[in-house]
């Protein structure tokens, strides 16, 4: 069993941290202060510790200094209200393996616990805990993602299954399109699991927050000493993955230098961590995910054509909740049974008027913002029904929009005669844009992609023909 140190000042933050963490499967030890934490440090061998950055007798940068100077193979995250874009690339300079904000979610917690420890994250002069190759410990692994990956049972969840199926036994990169909180990175692991590299590692990145400084040293890793701060050699992303797959998120925001160095990567196949002359040979499929329109980004002078080329070798577009029609209610128990056991609840049923809410409601953070909703929910009823007073304001007032639809004719003034090329040009475009947007239930980014324009196009003709 994985041990956990968390040392914070809150004490209902770290009570409920434990309970939480002790369910999940970890020996957990909680510290009120700097002080007690590396006392309890002397005395256990601990995987992790959890640290708050702002203590009574201490801050959390000193806590990591003395961390890694005194017990090198312990991770370290540091937890705290304060979020600040510097303040987080000293600390991973200084060998903590993640910083997180408050208010703290629970399958956030976990995600980011878990990936520290399963992948050794704290190293001394890179030497690992060896990982465990043995065959029914990752067919266990491969169960428990298909347990808790909902394939849905609509048109466009079928078409994206299959999709998944097509492209997993290959070793071709992909591009996976969709809105944010779609599911990105469980069809990334999903395509790894299904595919030959499944026993080998699966690592995610989050590109989104990072700067051209912690970007390189994520990315390639660096030598102990090759920059002030560097105290451990440090394995990054692409050698981490070696073997397996790298998933990079939000890819679209990464700096255009970095993007030039990853395009040498991705070409060469092989890696240099910085302060290194050492080259390390590669064998990385890689998955990339963005909510943006990379293309647009080319065209713009922020996203390199030739990395895009490198990447899309396959692409999927992941369909937005409201478009996935009886999906809605599939993940929605699937989401109540996870809270159940989270929250140790009994609710078993969502009363009808609330599965209507579900299946009218535009769900705009997607599969992410269901989650939430169902899990706050879960906490709020008493009973074994979730009803529409546990339901946040914007889902039980929610009203489906009402659009004015007016007739090209009346927009457009047709002198002579009515039937000119022109303006029967202007009508079948009319026409083919309300279709479909009808189709993908006034979707934009969706309904652009579609008619093959960007969605400042579709915007400007949908103002123009009136449709609101």
């Amino acid at each position: 069993m994985k041990k956990i140190l968390i040392i914070d000042d809150e004490v209902n933050v770290a009570l409920l941290l434990s309970k939480f963490l002790t369910r999940n499967g970890f020996d957990v030890t909680t510290a009120s202060t700097g002080s007690i934490g590396m006392e309890y440090l002397k005395n256990g061998d601990f995987n992790l510790v959890l640290c708050d950055f702002r203590l009574e007798d201490t801050d959390g940068r000193e806590m990591l200094k003395n961390i890694k100077t005194q017990y090198p193979k312990t991770g370290v995250i540091i937890i705290t209200g304060y979020s600040d874009i510097k303040m987080a690339v000293e600390l991973i300079k200084m060998g903590a393996y993640d910083y997180i904000t408050k208010p703290l979610y629970p399958d956030e917690i976990l995600n980011t616990i878990t990936k520290a420890i399963e992948t050794h994250y704290a190293l001394v002069e890179d030497k690992a805990e060896p990982v465990s190759n043995d065959r029914s410990s990752r067919e266990s692994k491969k169960q428990v993602f298909a347990n808790e990956f909902v394939t849905g049972t609509s048109k466009v969840s079928k078409e994206l299954t299959r999709q998944i199926e097509l492209v997993a036994p290959t070793n071709y990169s992909v591009i996976i399109l969709g809105e944010s909180g779609t599911g990105k990175e469980s069809v990334a692991k999903s395509i790894h699991l299904n595919s030959p590299r499944y026993n080998q590692p699966f690592i995610a990145m989050d590109c989104g927050s990072l700067t051209k400084e912690l970007a390189a040293s994520e990315f390639f890793g660096h030598e102990k000493g090759s920059f002030t701060g560097a105290l451990y050699t440090k394995i990054g992303h692409f050698e981490m993955a070696n073997g397996g797959t790298l998933f990079l998120d939000e890819v679209g925001n990464l700096s255009y230098e970095i993007q030039a160095a990853l395009l040498r990567t991705v070409q060469e196949r092989k890696v240099k961590r910085i302060g290194s002359t050492k080259e390390i040979n590669l064998d990385v499929r890689i998955i990339i995910a963005t909510n943006e329109n990379l293309q647009d980004g080319i065209q713009k002078g922020k996203f390199r054509e030739d990395l895009y080329h490198r990447f899309n070798e396959f692409s999927i577009f992941i369909p937005p909740l409201r478009d996935r029609g009886n999906d809605i209610m599939l993940l929605a128990d699937h989401f109540l049974k996870i809270a159940n056991h989270e929250l140790g609840r009994n609710v078993n049923s969502f009363s009808p008027e609330v599965v209507e809410s579900f299946m009218n409601y535009r769900w705009q953070g997607n599969i992410r913002e269901m989650k939430n909703v169902v899990r706050r929910a879960t906490l709020l009823t008493e009973g074994n029904e979730i009803t529409m007073k546990a339901l946040p304001l914007e889902i039980s007032n929610f009203k489906m929009p009402v659009y004015d639809y007016t007739p090209v004719a009346e927009i457009h003034e047709i002198k002579e005669n009515r039937h000119d090329l022109k303006n029967a040009a202007l009508e079948a475009e009319y026409e083919t844009i309300l279709r479909v947007l009808r189709e993908v239930n006034f979707n934009k980014t969706r309904a652009a992609e579609i008619l093959n324009i960007d969605r400042k196009t579709l915007y400007n003709k949908m103002k123009a023909i009136n449709i609101k």
